[in-house]
């Protein structure tokens, strides 16, 4: 078993969101963003091989500035050691009747809950990163109004919102990622969860592939990434969704989130909720009936 390579940066909350998100998407490498039992957080990012420390550190300071670059620790550890850590840091999270939580927390999660399981090792988009958890919040919500039938998820990821979604409204849910990797890891938490029949991941870049269009409209849409491809999505969007349909939009920073409003508000979209969570936003938008 080969050793794996691991850069930690201790930061607080927002920073080690953003961090975290920053190098999954220039690397595609595997980032966890956790809270430590005192409080702290931190930002860890593994490597199959030796990274170019100096370049990461210029990375890091580009988004959190020169203290959390200073403060960067490179280890070289063994592929168990990481597995184990990842499964001690990540504890289950709650938002609302949803618990998103690793195998080894399986037998603590009370019944009445709606469980979602995620595999440690894929730490990116777990639930322990505010936007996640922010659209969890707002779907529990939903849910106690008159139910979705029809479900895109954009962007995807790990799968957690498609997979909540199947759970909950007990119909089929097609989602979406540009990223191939990130289409076969939620199909296989798909299975984990035992919803796989319920969920169809397809490979995609934006709203152009013909499968999204084959199941529209939709009546409840998240697209829970970025605020530039966000604001992209804004007017192929609206085509697809039914009168009164639901779109939550999260991978915000607050800061970012009236940037996003104004480009949905300019297709007929009118804000319900705004929910913010570790500095992230998330936005409940309704199309006018």
């Amino acid at each position: 078993m080969s050793d794996s390579h691991l850069a930690r940066i201790a930061t607080d909350a927002g920073t080690a969101g953003l961090l975290a998100d920053a190098f999954a998407e220039w690397f595609g490498a595997a980032v966890a963003a956790f809270e430590k039992d005192d409080g702290s957080w931190n930002a860890e990012i593994h490597f199959e091989t030796a990274p170019d420390q100096v370049k990461i550190k210029e990375l890091v300071q580009a988004v959190a500035g020169e203290a959390a670059s200073a403060g960067v620790k490179f280890e070289s550890i063994a592929e168990r050691d990481w597995v184990a850590t990842s499964l001690a840091g990540l504890r289950p999270v709650t938002a609302g009747r949803f618990v998103v939580h690793g195998a080894h927390d399986r037998p603590a999660i009370p019944a009445r809950c709606c469980s979602i399981e995620i595999e440690a090792g894929l730490a990116f988009g777990t639930g322990h990163h505010g936007t996640t958890r922010g659209c969890l919040l707002a779907f529990d919500r939903i849910l106690r109004t008159p139910r979705p039938h029809r479900v895109l998820d954009v962007g995807t990821g790990t799968g957690v919102l498609a997979i909540a979604a199947a759970k909950a409204l007990q119909r089929r849910v097609l989602a979406t990622d540009i990223d191939a990797r990130a289409v076969r890891v939620a199909k296989d938490n798909a299975r984990i969860n035992r919803v796989a029949p319920g969920i169809e991941v397809v490979h995609a870049p934006g709203l152009s592939v013909r499968r999204i269009h084959e199941r529209a409209p939709y009546d409840l849409v998240f697209a829970n990434i970025l605020l530039a491809p966000l604001r992209l999505l804004a007017v192929p969007m609206i085509r697809l969704l039914s009168p009164g349909a639901c779109v939550i939009l999260s991978g915000l920073m607050a800061s970012q989130s009236n940037a996003a409003l104004a480009a949905y508000r300019a297709q007929g979209l009118a804000l319900e909720r705004r929910i913010v969570s570790d500095g992230w936003a998330t936005l409940v938008l309704r199309r006018r009936a």
